[in-house]
Order: structure tokens, then C-alpha cells, then sequence
């Protein structure tokens, strides 16, 4: 009988440690990356009464461990670019200032003070930078305080798609201007004029101001056009080559500023920019690839984790890749505070990668990963703990009343 109230005691304690269980996972039910836990039972060694199994008497029970639900969150948008989640498995990764690592699902981020991307705690977060080429470098801080400016480009080539009307008269005269852009990020306006020289021929001269090539040097470049019966581009002065405008600055840019005119593929047909129909003079589109330098603006993150910046001179341009973890077995990894987890001999090394690689989810920008945690599951789980640990109390009670009932049978 003494040996049964023991028993009921290890009850109690047990549904006691589970009761904190589940308040935690209802706690926690708005916590951002929360992955909820289950209590696990365990008998207690059996003791045999004279030697045989068959009558062996159970000793209680004990409290086993708690084992994590890693079951998707649903998402919260939020509108905030750096405000991240994961659709699917994987961690993103966090150091500290002593390049410790830590892992997490709760993607609620911001850049500091110093351009780092960073969780609540100042713990920065890791990706790949990429360089001009697209190529991934090694892991680092996510980082843009060295990447707030874009630098200027220069023009290397243009593109003018325009028509013009085969019913001009000799010497009318059309022109289409544009800017194209010196190392230093000047804009030099250009414009490119088409004078009708005979029927299927015209003369094109460009030109720019003198205030950035000095007196006497406006033109910077000159071709006759030859056209075709059906009004498609033949030849620019007997030839299938692009030519090529060189501008000799005078503002200290790097001189001349050469720049292709695109005007034939690679097979040396008419890349179509460039027509004579019996219609109106109209230019249909210019472009060029250069730029002026401009400041960052914004930051965006897409599915692949790719954070890209977008500056005021219009350019979009990736500056990393965020690099996600996998590991062996997420159920041996180290729980800290804050919603972070460590490596751990049970949960084995992280696999880094980035998102939608092998084994590893999506990012979903913008968003959030709530708590897993299932209120209607915690409540049943609340009640049925309060009535196992009512139970074993009543199994206390009913051991004193019959110690209490063989105490009298003396009196």
C-alpha cells in the first residue's frame, strides 16, 4: 500500500513536468518560428513479487522527454522586405560578433547600424555574396554598407529602331536623340541625324555638344545607309558591320567613349532596328547599356534567398544569396532562448545550402513562420493531463484510506 502511494506520486510528477509542456507550447502560441513539444512517457522498471515475470509489478512512472513537432508554421505576411520565412526544411543561419553559429526558423530580421542584416539580438545573418558575374563566393555577413552606391557604366552600346519615309525628298532631314553615359556616370546627350541622300540611300551623321569634346570635334560619327526593294537595311557604307561612335572627352572620363551601334546581327542581316516604308518618319525605340552611379533604395529577397538591391539609377542588382541549413536529425538539436537551436553530436554537422537546392524549402519574402502550435490539440492535451494527475492523487488518497482502515482493524 505504501508502494502504491509512491507510485501515485511518480504520477503526479510526471503530469506535473507535462502540465509545463504544454503551457509552454501555449504560450509560445504566438511566438515567430516556434515549433511546439510532446510530453513522452516511461514506465518505471518493473519489480518481480516472488521471481517470476508473470508477476511482475509496475513502480510508476517517469517523465520521458519532450520531442519537437517540426510541422510547417502558416505564414503571416507582412509586407516587410526583411521579414523572411521558409516553406519547407532548413534553417537560416545566424552568427555572433565571436563567429559562433546559430540556426533558426524565425525569420523577423533588419539591418543595423552597420549595414548588417541581424535578428532581435544582433546575431547577423549568413549568405553568399555574389559577384558581377553571377558567381556565389564564400559564406560571410549579409552585409550592404559596402554596396549602398551603385557605381556608374559606361555605354558600350546602343539600339535605334526607327523608320524612315521613303516618299522624302533628297536632303529632308530627320533626327533621333538620346544619353549615353561617360565612366563617370555623365549623361552626354547624342543625336544622330539621317539626311536622304538618293532613293534607298541615307546619310547619318551623330554629334554632341561641344562643351564635352571641345570646339570643332561635334561629330563623332557618320555612315551611309543603303536599303533594300522591300525596305529592310542592306549595308552601312557597303558594309554588314556595326559601326562604332567615338566620343573624345575632355571632362578627365576615360577617352574616347566608343560605343556599337547595333545595327546587323551576327550573320550580317539587318537586326530590323532601322526600315524605309512609305510612311511618316517615327522612331519606335532607343536604348543604350550605360548608366549613372546611384544610392541604394531598397532590398528585396525572392524564393531563392537571392537578396538583391535596387538603386536610384534603376539598377537591380543581387548581392547575395542567404545560405540555409539542413542537418541529420532536427529532433538532437540544442534548444536555446530566442528561438534559436546549436548543432549537437545528436543532430549531426549542418549541410549548408541555399534555398530550393537539394533536400532544402523555398524563402518566402515578406512573411513570417508562426508557431505551430495546435491551441485545440494543447487544450485536450490540458485537459487530459489535469485529470491523469487528478487521478494519481485520488490513487494516493484511496492508499491512505486503506492504511488508515488496517490501522483501526487494532483498535
Amino acid at each position: 500500500m505504501i508502494g502504491a502511494m509512491y507510485t501515485g506520486i511518480s504520477g503526479l510528477n510526471a503530469n506535473a513536468t507535462a502540465m509545463s509542456v504544454v503551457g509552454d507550447n501555449i504560450s509560445n502560441v504566438n511566438t515567430v518560428g516556434f515549433k511546439s513539444s510532446r510530453a513522452s512517457f516511461a514506465n518505471i522498471l518493473s519489480k518481480s513479487v516472488v521471481g517470476s515475470t508473470k508477476q511482475e509489478i509496475g513502480m510508476g512512472t517517469r517523465f520521458w522527454a519532450t520531442d519537437p513537432s517540426w510541422a510547417q508554421g502558416s505564414f503571416e505576411n507582412t509586407g516587410s522586405p526583411t521579414d523572411l520565412a521558409i516553406n519547407g526544411k532548413g534553417l537560416f543561419v545566424l552568427k555572433d560578433s565571436a563567429g559562433a553559429s546559430f540556426y533558426t526558423r524565425a525569420g523577423n530580421f533588419n539591418f543595423n547600424k552597420d549595414g548588417d542584416l541581424v535578428n532581435t539580438d544582433n546575431l547577423v545573418v549568413q549568405g553568399y555574396p555574389i559577384d558581377d558575374s553571377g558567381r556565389l563566393g564564400v559564406l560571410a555577413n549579409v552585409n550592404v554598407a559596402a554596396t549602398s552606391t551603385s557605381p556608374a557604366s559606361a555605354s558600350t552600346q546602343m539600339t535605334l529602331g526607327a523608320n524612315l519615309d521613303s516618299n522624302a525628298a533628297v536632303s529632308d532631314t530627320y533626327s533621333v536623340a538620346l544619353n549615353v553615359y561617360d565612366s563617370l556616370g555623365t549623361a552626354i546627350p547624342l543625336n544622330v541625324e539621317f539626311t536622304k541622300a538618293a532613293y534607298n540611300t541615307w546619310d547619318w551623321s551623330a554629334t554632341v555638344p561641344t562643351s564635352f569634346v571641345g570646339s570643332g570635334n561635334e561629330e563623332v560619327g557618320t555612315g551611309q545607309l543603303i536599303f533594300a526593294n522591300d525596305g529592310s537595311l542592306s549595308s552601312n557604307s557597303g558594309s554588314t558591320t556595326n559601326p562604332s561612335i567615338s566620343i573624345p572627352l575632355i571632362n578627365g572620363a576615360t577617352t574616347p567613349l566608343n560605343i556599337t551601334w547595333n545595327m546587323f546581327d551576327a550573320g550580317g542581316a539587318s537586326s530590323g532596328g532601322l526600315t524605309q516604308y512609305s510612311s511618316d518618319f517615327a522612331y519606335t525605340f532607343k536604348s543604350q547599356d550605360g548608366y549613372t552611379s546611384g544610392v541604394l533604395k531598397e532590398i528585396s529577397t525572392d524564393a531563392d534567398g537571392i537578396v538583391s538591391g535596387s538603386y536610384s539609377n534603376g539598377e537591380h542588382v543581387p548581392l547575395y544569396q542567404l545560405a540555409l541549413a539542413d542537418f541529420p536529425s532536427y529532433y538532437g538539436l540544442t534548444k536555446l532562448a530566442d528561438t534559436l537551436y546549436q548543432e549537437s553530436t545528436a543532430s549531426g554537422q549542418p549541410v549548408l545550402g541555399t534555398a530550393g537546392r537539394g533536400t532544402l524549402g523555398v524563402v518566402v519574402p515578406a512573411a513570417l513562420e508562426m508557431s505551430n502550435v495546435d491551441l485545440a490539440e494543447e487544450f485536450v492535451k490540458l485537459i487530459t493531463t489535469q485529470r491523469a494527475f487528478q487521478a494519481n492523487s485520488k490513487v494516493i488518497t484511496t492508499s491512505d484510506e486503506m492504511l488508515g482502515d488496517l490501522i483501526s482493524i487494532k483498535r
